[in-house]
C-alpha cells in the first residue's frame, strides 16, 4: 500500500496536539526570585570564593584547628553500641523516642527537679531547636491563655537569631516586638533599657529569652539581673519561651548554662522550653531537638502533650530515630555523659581561649582600643565592634552586624 507523505498536514496534526497539551494556566508565573538566606548564604559566598586565605565568619558550626567538623568520641561511642544492637527503623512515636524525653528533662531541669517528679513537664523531640520553636510558636499561638491584646505578639530580643522573626510570624504572629538588649556603645547588655521594656509590656506578654550564649551578640545578663527579669515577669504575668540552643556549649557548665532556666522555674513561672542538640553533642545534621512545656500539675500535662501531637501529626507526622537514639544513649549512662560534659567543656573552652588569643594580639600588634567586650561576651558568636566598611577590607564572610 502506497502512503504518500505530505508535510503540511504533518505540520498541521502537530500543531493540534500541541495544541491539545498546552497548560492552560501558568502555575508558577508570579513567583518571584527570593533573597539568599542571610546566614546560609554566608557559607554560599565562602565556597565561591578562590582566596587561599579566606575566613568563613557566619558558619554556626564548631571546627577544629584544621577548619574541619569534629565529631565527638562519646557520639561515637554512642553509634558503635547503637549500631552492635542491630536495631530497627520503625517509625518513632508522634512525641518522638521516648528515652530522649526523659533525658532532656533531667539535663535542662535537673535530675532532682520536682517538676520532673510532681510530672508536670512534657517534652517532645522536634526536628532540632528550629523545630521546637516553630512548633512552640504554633502551639502558643494556638492555645496560650493569654488576651487578644498580647497573644499575637511576641517580643524578642534586638537584635536576635535571624530566623526568630520568620519563625513567628510563618506561625501566624501578627507581630514580632524586639525589646531593647544590645548596646553599641559597650558592645555589651543594655540592662536597663531591657527592663524598662519587659515591665512597660502590657501584662501576659509573651517574651522569648536566650537562656545563653546570646545569639548573634555573645551578650548575656547575669545572674542577678536574670533574677531581676524573673521577678518582673512574673509581677507582669507575662510568659517566658526559652530558646536553650547551647547549653554546656557556652561555659562548658551544662547546670550554669541551664540556671536562668531553673530559676524561672523556682520562682513559679511556667515556661516553654526549646532546646537543641546541634552545637553541644555536633550533631547538625541529626536534626533532634526537644520542646518542654512547664505545666500547673500532671493532668494538665496530659491535655498539653495530647494537643503537640495532634500539632505535630500533620505537620511532620513524628521525628527521625538515630539523633535521638545517639542522644539518649549518651545521657542516659554514666559513662558517656561523663565523656560529653568533658567533650563538651573542651569545645567551650577552646572558644574562650579563642577569644582571649584574638584580645592579646590585637594588643601584640599595636591596637589601642579596648577590646575587653570580646572576652566578656560568650558562645560561638561576637559582636566585635566593626563596622562593616572596617570589615570589608579583609577577606573575611560574616554576618551584616556590628
Amino acid at each position: 500500500m502506497f502512503v504518500q507523505f505530505n508535510p503540511s498536514r504533518v505540520q498541521s496534526l502537530t500543531r493540534t496536539c500541541s495544541s491539545g497539551h498546552r497548560r492552560s494556566v501558568h502555575a508558577w508565573g508570579k513567583v518571584e526570585k527570593g533573597p539568599e538566606d542571610p546566614i546560609l548564604g554566608v557559607t554560599v559566598a565562602f565556597n565561591k570564593d578562590t582566596h587561599p586565605k579566606k575566613i568563613n565568619l557566619g558558619v554556626g558550626a564548631y571546627r577544629d584547628d584544621n577548619g574541619k567538623p569534629f565529631t565527638l568520641s562519646c557520639v561515637k561511642q554512642a553509634e558503635e553500641r547503637i549500631q552492635a544492637k542491630s536495631m530497627d527503623h520503625e517509625y518513632a512515636p508522634i512525641g518522638g523516642v521516648p528515652a530522649l524525653a526523659k533525658v532532656a528533662q533531667e539535663l535542662q531541669l535537673g535530675a532532682d527537679s520536682p517538676v520532673i517528679k510532681e510530672k508536670r513537664a512534657v517534652t517532645i523531640q522536634t526536628l532540632s531547636g528550629t523545630g521546637a520553636l516553630r512548633v512552640g510558636a504554633d502551639f502558643l499561638k494556638r492555645w496560650v491563655n493569654a488576651p487578644e491584646e498580647t497573644r499575637g505578639t511576641i517580643n524578642v530580643p534586638n537584635p536576635t537569631w535571624g530566623n526568630h522573626n520568620p519563625i513567628f510570624l510563618d506561625a501566624g504572629f501578627k507581630k514580632v516586638q524586639p525589646y531593647r538588649y544590645y548596646e553599641p556603645k559597650s558592645c555589651g547588655l543594655d540592662f536597663e533599657g531591657m527592663k524598662a521594656d519587659v515591665a512597660a509590656a502590657p501584662k501576659q506578654s509573651l517574651f522569648l529569652f536566650h537562656a545563653c550564649a546570646h545569639n548573634p551578640t555573645g551578650v548575656d545578663p547575669t545572674m542577678d539581673q536574670w533574677k531581676e527579669l524573673s521577678k518582673i515577669c512574673k509581677d507582669r504575668d507575662h510568659f517566658v519561651f526559652f530558646d536553650l540552643a547551647y547549653q554546656g556549649f557556652a561555659s562548658g557548665d551544662a547546670e550554669k548554662d541551664a540556671a536562668p532556666v531553673r530559676h524561672f522555674i523556682q520562682d513559679g513561672h511556667n515556661v516553654m522550653i526549646a532546646q537543641s542538640y546541634a552545637k553541644n553533642f555536633g550533631l547538625y545534621g541529626e536534626r533532634v531537638g526537644t520542646l518542654t512545656l512547664l505545666c500547673q500539675d500532671a493532668k494538665e500535662a496530659e491535655a498539653v502533650e495530647s494537643q503537640l501531637k495532634i500539632l505535630v501529626r500533620p505537620m511532620y507526622s513524628n521525628p527521625p530515630i538515630n539523633g535521638a537514639r545517639i542522644v539518649s544513649t549518651i545521657l542516659s549512662d554514666p559513662e558517656l555523659t561523663s565523656l560529653w560534659r568533658k567533650e563538651v567543656k573542651q569545645m567551650a573552652d577552646r572558644i574562650i581561649g579563642m577569644r582571649t588569643a584574638i584580645v592579646d594580639n590585637l594588643k601584640k600588634f599595636g591596637s589601642k582600643r579596648d577590646w575587653s567586650h570580646i572576652t566578656r561576651q560568650i558562645g560561638m558568636f561576637c559582636y566585635t565592634g566593626l563596622t562593616p566598611d572596617q570589615v570589608d577590607r579583609y577577606d573575611t564572610f560574616n554576618l551584616n552586624s556590628t
